[in-house]
């Protein structure tokens, strides 16, 4: 197994690692599911595991291009020395494009305003029109798509920008079969042909993000954008992935209590009986939802045991039981799995919320 640990602590601290064997077999899957070319999405420092060695992998297993938010994350890439072809599609109008364009990363234009600033600071960009294909968020509205279309169309006669992309989003693509992916597909189809009818030939289209590229082939166009999918998280539920990180954190105490002893802020929790309490030098600061409290659990010496009392900014407390533990033994917060340890999954359940929450709100202290 190729580990990452991000850092090594010897674990006197908390230990995150990336299992990037798992990377690349989620990537191979996704490749061979997509229909054109794989576009890995390593925004939010790869789904919280290392946007440089998530995006190397990928790469190495049939990623054909890079995908990230902002243009800070694209030239954090091009510093690591990624070289292949990488898209940013979430900028304020006022980004430093010219920046962008000089380390040869493609832009998304969501609207007249930020093609007119793209065009102006950046010329010769190579830029994907954005569609809003029904989450009423980032991309041009319908009623906005045609004049996008005739005015990069303009642009481009001009030398000003070349429309290399158009692309668009899934609403509901974790739910298969939702009437909302249908309606999705259809206003992608008809974005493309009004770009085509405007002049334009972009040579990518894509739709599809992990949701879609494995449960919805027509969504599928030049070009399927996967993100979580890299990681482990199939959105949809419906592909069995290969969850890659790990965190571990050690006991920095341990105590004896007795019955009726209650723990943590608001005393939300007593203890029924003695039992031992270990204490984790971990909490919502370092991505531990607090919402999870009184739900969540680790595992300790092989066994599953409770997260007790609130979980606080800097710690949370264990229930050891009689068996109990000793200072310094390793917890596992999460994992993959396959030894009986809670999984991301089930603590996005815990918190109420969604996997991708869980890995990218790791804080700093974990990184």
């Amino acid at each position: 197994m190729t580990v990452l640990a991000l850092p090594r602590h010897h674990q006197s601290g908390p230990r995150l690692e990336v299992d990037l064997a798992a990377v690349a077999a989620n990537v191979d899957l996704l490749a061979r599911r997509a229909t054109g070319e794989l576009m890995a999405v390593v925004k939010a420092d790869g789904f919280g595991h290392g946007a440089a060695a998530v995006a190397r992998v990928a790469l190495a297993h049939g990623a054909t291009r890079l995908g990230v938010t902002g243009v800070a994350e694209a030239l954090a890439l091009r510093a690591e020395g990624a070289s292949a072809p990488v898209l940013s599609w979430l900028n304020p109008v006022d980004a430093d494009f010219a920046a962008a364009v000089a380390c040869d990363v493609e832009l998304a234009v969501p609207g007249r305003e930020h093609l007119e600033a793209v065009a102006r600071t950046a010329p010769g960009a190579g830029v994907h029109l954005h569609l809003d294909t029904g989450l009423a968020r980032d991309g041009a509205t319908p009623s906005e798509w045609a004049g996008l279309c005739r005015a990069a169309r303009r642009a481009e006669r001009q030398g000003l920008v070349r429309v290399v992309g158009v692309m668009g989003h899934l609403a509901c693509a974790d739910v298969p079969g939702d009437p909302a992916n249908a309606v999705g597909r259809a206003r992608f189809a008809w974005g493309v042909e009004t770009a085509r009818a405007a002049g334009l030939r972009p040579a990518h289209r894509h739709l599809a993000a992990t949701a879609a590229t494995l449960t919805d082939p027509l969504s599928h166009h030049t070009m399927c954008r996967a993100g979580a999918g890299l990681v482990g998280i199939d959105p949809s539920g419906a592909t069995e992935l290969r969850p890659a990180l790990a965190l571990t954190v050690p006991l920095v105490s341990v105590r004896r209590v007795h019955a009726g002893t209650p723990v943590g802020y608001g005393h939300t929790w007593v203890a029924p009986e003695a039992t031992e309490l270990g204490l984790l030098p971990l909490g919502y600061a370092d991505g531990l939802p607090r919402s999870a409290s009184g739900r969540a659990e680790v595992q300790v010496r092989g066994r599953r045991r409770a997260l007790v009392g609130r979980i606080s900014m800097d710690m949370a407390v264990v229930d050891l039981g009689p068996e109990g533990a000793d200072v310094g033994d390793l917890v596992t917060v999460f994992g993959p799995g396959h030894d009986g340890e809670p999984t991301t999954a089930e603590w996005a359940a815990w918190a109420g919320t969604i996997e991708h929450e869980i890995v990218t709100g790791l804080g700093p202290r974990v990184r």
